[in-house]
């Protein structure tokens, strides 16, 4: 008894397992996706332009004058920051010497204060001590007529300092047009001999953007200089005025000298 069971049981297994065996073969094989590629794509494609060797290979020919004058332009920003002051046009210390100086009579001693120092105001004086040394007999307004030349001579020299960096800020931006329109030449003779295909369109695009850099770095160098160059032209023009107030009040202090010294001869 127990054996016929057994038997059956064995037999509704076979049976069952055969069953089975086309459906699983029957089953799709599971798809097995290969593991995502890591690719080594670049997000910027353009990280390159900060370094010298890539911004000279995208802009050109043009890279060696806009680096030029951008050194230019850093040079002169950081040279007129500490040399147009104050200190370097007129001080307080030089024109408290001269105010003494100017009531004692003392010219010699005043030209020897003006050789010393170097301001912009004591060039002034020394060569308006200098005419009226060697000129004794001339008069008051002659002697003024050379402080008012020299004074000019003084503003110009100031004010044809900082127009440098004026024309680098007007010079950088034309530099920029002026290779982008280079590279854009060198482009369209390129995609010239090519046919009409994405791979012509991409390397116009390519190429179209890489010849705007020019003007964008003329722009970066240029919109810098111009704004440091108003700053600097105001900041001399108060100076200019300060200096002419100063040279308007040596004068005043001269011409009381004259005045004493001619009602002197006269009073002999």
């Amino acid at each position: 008894m127990h054996r016929k069971i057994l038997l059956a049981l064995a037999v509704l297994a076979a049976v069952i397992v055969t069953m089975s065996a086309p459906a699983r073969a029957q089953q799709p094989a599971p798809v097995v996706t290969p593991a995502p590629v890591e690719t080594a794509m670049d997000d910027n494609p353009y990280g390159d332009v900060l370094t010298f060797e890539g911004f000279v290979k995208r802009t050109g020919v043009m890279a060696y004058p806009l680096i030029g004058l951008s050194m230019v332009a850093f040079f002169m920003i950081v040279l007129f920051t500490f040399t147009v002051r104050q200190g370097t046009v007129v001080s307080d210390a030089f024109m408290n010497s001269a105010d003494a100086l100017i009531r004692k009579q003392d010219y010699l001693g005043l030209l020897a204060v003006c050789n010393r120092r170097n301001e912009c105001i004591a060039r002034i004086t020394s060569k308006t001590l200098d005419f009226a040394t060697r000129n004794p007999t001339a008069s008051f307004e002659e002697v003024k007529e050379v402080t008012e030349a020299e004074g000019n001579r003084q503003s110009s020299l100031l004010l044809a300092r900082i127009a440098y960096l004026g024309d680098v800020g007007a010079i950088a931006p034309m530099l920029g047009l002026l290779g982008t329109t280079l590279g854009m030449i060198t482009t369209f003779h390129e995609i010239s001999g090519k046919g009409v295909g994405g791979s012509s369109q991409l390397g116009l695009a390519q190429g179209v953007s890489e010849a705007l850099l020019c003007t964008a770095s003329g722009l970066v160098i240029g919109i810098p200089a111009l704004m440091f160059y108003a700053i600097f032209r105001g900041k001399v023009n108060r100076l200019i005025s300060e200096m002419e107030a100063a040279t308007t009040h040596l004068m005043a202090l001269l011409a009381v000298q004259y005045k004493r010294a001619a009602r002197a001869v006269a009073g002999q």
